[in-house]
Formats: structure tokens, C-alpha cells, sequence
């Protein structure tokens, strides 16, 4: 190694070490620290990524004058934003009313009362980022309630309102009956129930 001279004592001549050479100085063990613990920048803050549908609506059958709700949610990076058409535009009527949710990824399309001819369609569920644009699409059918077939599902028993006291239990009951046996979703203020994310607080029994 080359070797420099002072007042005639030799002296050999080093660089600052950043921690990447033998002997790293506190400064590069510090820094190589921190590079380990947050790891590159892209996994931090997430590598974009065009929307994917984690919720995809799917084809109901309403009776007129009662309620459809079609659920659509995406994923992405940045967090995309969905909306819903109808023929190609943005839906927008008093009866049919879009309630977002995981900050504006997911939408809630519901319409009511049903009135057949007018609401019977194909309706679009569109995701967008600046990644990209993905839809999927959901058709609504609605019968007259004097012509439902054999076997169509119907509510039996709805929930009641209840009075509890807080931090008591409450058990909100319904019950529906139909060949082959309806599956029952529950609603919040108009947006979708999961009781896997509530942390145990909320749980769907079934009986019978």
C-alpha cells in the first residue's frame, strides 16, 4: 500500500470505511443497520401494481319493489378507486345509490325499490389506478312477486331492532327458506358484514 510521509514518520494512508471493507467504522455499521431493518425502498412503500378484484359481483334475480346490492372490491398499488356503470356511464338515479368503502376500493351498488323493465341490465364494475383499469361485470333480472317460482328463496323472519347495554352481547336473528337452502349475507349501513375481520366481535351462527 502506498505510504505517505509527516515530520519524517511514515504514515500510511487510509479511507474512510463505510462498513462494506474489514474494521467498518461506527458510521457504516450504522448505516448498514438501517439497511437491514427497512430493507430496499420498493417493499416499504409497496411496488406498483395494476388492480385486481379481491370482490367480484355476481348475476341476482330481485322481485319488484324489493332491494339488489352487488358488492365490488380491488386491490392494487396505488389503492385503486371503483365505480360502477351502467350502459357505459356512471350510474346515477335516486333509486340506485353507490355507498364506497376501504377508502373508495370497493363499492357498494344498491338499488331500490327494483322496477322491472327500467332496472333490468347488465351493470359494470370498473377499478382504476394509474397502473392500469380492470372490470367485471354483474346482470340483474327482477320478476313480478305474483310470478316467483317454485322453490325461490324468501325472508321468513328478519332481524328485530334491539336495545343492549353496552359491551353486552346482542344476537340479531333471520331466517329464509328455499329449494336449494338461501345463503343469508348481512349488511351494515348498507355495506357488507365480515366477520373475519372484526376481530371476533362479530360471528354468523347457522342452525337447522
Amino acid at each position: 500500500m502506498p505510504q505517505s510521509r509527516t515530520a519524517g514518520v511514515p504514515v500510511q494512508s487510509r479511507r474512510p470505511s463505510l462498513g462494506f471493507g474489514p474494521g467498518p467504522s461506527p458510521l457504516g455499521r450504522l448505516l448498514l443497520w438501517i439497511a437491514l431493518l427497512t430493507g430496499p425502498l420498493s417493499s416499504v412503500c409497496g411496488a406498483p401494481a395494476p388492480p385486481k378484484f379481491t370482490k367480484i359481483p355476481t348475476d341476482q334475480i330481485g322481485v319488484s319493489g324489493g332491494v339488489a346490492s352487488f358488492v365490488c372490491q380491488a386491490s392494487g398499488h396505488p389503492k385503486p378507486v371503483v365505480y360502477w356503470n351502467k350502459k357505459g356511464k356512471k350510474v346515477n338515479s335516486q333509486r340506485i345509490e353507490t355507498v364506497e368503502f376501504d377508502e373508495g376500493a370497493g363499492a357498494v351498488l344498491r338499488i331500490q325499490p327494483l322496477r322491472p323493465p327500467r332496472d333490468e341490465n347488465i351493470y359494470e364494475c370498473v377499478a382504476r389506478n394509474s397502473e392500469g383499469e380492470v372490470s367485471v361485470t354483474a346482470k340483474l333480472a327482477i320478476i313480478r312477486e305474483d310470478l316467483l317460482p317454485f322453490g325461490f328463496p324468501s325472508i321468513d323472519m328478519g332481524p328485530q331492532l334491539k336495545v343492549v347495554e353496552r359491551t353486552r352481547t346482542a344476537t340479531m336473528l333471520c331466517a329464509a327458506s328455499g329449494i336449494p337452502d338461501p345463503e343469508i349475507s348481512w349488511f351494515k349501513d348498507f355495506l357488507p358484514i365480515d366477520p373475519a375481520s372484526s376481530q371476533g366481535r362479530i360471528k354468523q351462527l347457522r342452525s337447522g
